[in-house]
């Protein structure tokens, strides 16, 4: 009888497990029959566009459009890559690519075209065959170089600078002639540069700060980062650096792989760093650390901001989830997802979000869910309320969702508005260009800074500029104010009070070329010191500024301080915070 029972049970199992398999059969072909339905349909309305449309169609652009609105409706991370684009992207995550080693862009200028040098990179052909920031290209092997090629639908500054870069890019050890015009050399004259495979490095600066704390920057995981990481970190720990600052500000992330090098250099070998969830089980991954480590005792920070994304906030939360680095700054972007290119027919590519990743806490710090949009299409951020707690490895409280909330928040550093429009419209960029004319060489950039006659130069200069357009957004709120008051008639009864405000808030440049000297000084004194220490000249310069990184400083050098962050238990989030609103973060 109990034979015969059990029988009847793994008939009856068998029974409902072919049934599910032939159900779960049924939706695959149901979903396969629904995706090729539509791409005829797709095809069709091309076909009978190319066919019967009044005008001429860009099929390309066509296509290229539906593919981009399509994208549009899942994340922002998933992109469609032509075979051009592959090659950007290429040089964006390796960090390499052969050619002269410039940074240009296009202006123009009273109705003229011209692509501009904007930085020569240290060591690369273009520094050391005498270019400058400021040369215009007139030229690249006789070929004329102020006159963009026809591209349907395309900017045209846009086309002009990507014929100029692609004219520079080339096959290493190839030789080419750039005609140049100079501001302060009266007539054009050519420079003849060798092509070099280019490396551009993610430490741009390195160095040993006040009271032995060693300062590294990295502003992108390219490929090879972790090793210039690491040799830096060595160089520094030679020097006698007894404590150590990561800036990761605005580092928007890039390689995966290589921020788990980064981790690993200071935490033990076999520790779990990330894990990654997706669609596709297979795919499912844990990442631990494999190599034994350089230092896991210095003290440690690193230093993030809300432009802090991906990789940047896979080292910053492993580190805090595992206890081993002190996080300070503001919160960070939240881009918990993790994107594979997928190759597609004619070079193109698709990148696409395939997983979601999760820290040693075990959260996920994904701060918009992109699945749940609102009627008009637009996303929020996970609210505080909703999010989870856990654990680091000590204890210490942390949460999912909205980014890697610091250990130690730092107000951010407000900025005149009145820089935004000075460097947008190049007016410190075009005065720096003529103070270098007379002066061949600086002090070195700790010493240096520009005198009061210069800064008293550099005003007349920015007056004097008849197309620099000053359009203070406190005089954009100012009118949308009047247009308010006026619409509820409030005109009249607070006529006196508007008109004492407006006196306070419209723009005035001489009061506000005055006002924000100190961070206009600032940005003119890291713009020179680019000019003839490139990169380096350039951090070293802004560290004399960054009040942020002296309290970073202070930190380390406090024990007791550095010490009490890590208490089990310790709350790392305060939920009565203001950070975290949706006008903060920008989203869309």
């Amino acid at each position: 009888m109990k034979k015969g029972l059990g029988l009847l049970v793994c008939a009856s199992f068998f029974f409902y497990g072919v049934q599910a398999q032939e159900k779960e059969k049924e939706n695959e072909d149901k979903r396969y029959f629904e995706i090729n339905k539509n791409i005829e349909i797709f095809n069709s309305v091309v076909k009978q566009l190319d066919m019967f449309y009044v005008d001429t169609l860009n099929v390309e652009k066509t296509i290229q459009s539906g593919i981009v609105n399509m994208l549009a409706g899942l994340d922002p991370y998933t992109d469609y890559m032509t075979e051009e684009q592959v090659s950007d992207f290429t040089v964006l995550t390796t960090g390499e690519y052969a050619g002269v080693g410039a940074v240009i862009s296009y202006r123009n200028i009273d109705g003229r075209d011209m692509v501009v040098v904007v930085e020569p990179y240290e060591g690369m052909p273009a520094a050391k065959s005498g270019l400058k920031v400021g040369d215009i290209i007139l030229a690249i092997n006789g070929e004329d170089m102020t006159q963009a090629d026809k591209v349907s639908g395309e900017l045209y500054g846009k086309t002009l600078s990507n014929k100029v870069t692609s004219r520079l890019k080339g096959q290493a050890g190839t030789e080419i002639t750039v005609k140049i015009e100079r501001p302060g050399v009266k007539k054009p004259f050519d420079v003849k540069l060798v092509r070099e495979n280019i490396q551009i490095s993610s430490v741009p600066y390195y160095g040993l700060l006040d009271n032995n704390v060693g300062y590294i920057i990295l502003t992108g995981f390219t490929d090879k980062c972790a090793q210039d990481v690491k040799k830096a970190f060595l160089d520094l720990k030679s020097k006698g650096a007894t404590s150590l600052i990561l800036d990761l500000r605005g580092n928007g992330g890039g390689i995966m792989e290589e921020a788990i090098q980064i981790i690993n250099f200071f935490v033990p070998k076999g520790e779990i760093v990330l894990s990654t969830k997706g669609k596709m089980k297979q795919w499912d991954r844990t990442y631990r650390t494999t190599l034994d480590p350089i230092d896991t005792t210095i003290p440690m920070a690193v230093m993030v901001d809300r432009g802090s994304a991906s990789a940047a906030e896979i080292v910053s939360g492993a580190l805090q989830d595992l206890d081993r680095a002190a996080i300070i700054g503001q919160r960070t972007f939240g881009k918990g997802l993790v994107q594979a290119p997928r190759e597609l027919p004619y070079g193109g590519s698709l990148k696409v979000t395939t997983s979601k990743y999760y820290i040693p806490s075990g959260r996920c710090i994904q701060a918009i869910d992109y699945t749940h949009r609102n009627e008009d299409g637009s996303v929020g951020r996970i609210p505080d309320s909703l999010t989870t707690v856990f654990k680091t490895a000590i204890g210490r409280e942390v949460r999912d969702g909205g980014g890697v909330t610091p250990d130690i928040k730092l107000e951010v550093q407000k900025t005149p508005s009145i820089t935004y429009y000075l460097i947008n419209q190049y007016v410190i960029n075009d005065w720096v260009t003529n103070w270098a004319l007379n002066h061949n060489k600086i002090a070195p950039v700790e010493s240096f800074g520009i005198s009061d006659e210069d800064y008293t130069n550099f005003k007349e200069f920015v007056k004097s500029q008849k197309d620099f357009k000053y359009d203070g957004l406190s005089e954009k709120r100012l009118k949308a104010l009047k247009e308010v008051m006026d619409f509820e008639g409030y005109s009249q009864t607070a006529s006196d009070e508007y008109k004492a405000l407006e006196a306070k808030l419209v723009p005035n440049l001489d009061r506000d070329l005055d006002n924000f000297k100190e961070t206009i000084e600032k940005l003119i004194n890291m713009e020179i010191a680019k000019r003839y220490y490139f990169q380096k000249g350039e951090h070293i310069e802004g560290l004399k500024y960054d009040k942020d990184v002296k309290e970073v400083i202070t930190f380390l050098n406090d024990q007791a301080k550095y010490k009490e962050i890590f208490t089990p238990g310790r709350q790392i989030i305060d939920l009565a915070s203001k950070t975290g609103s949706e006008e903060e973060f920008g989203v869309e």
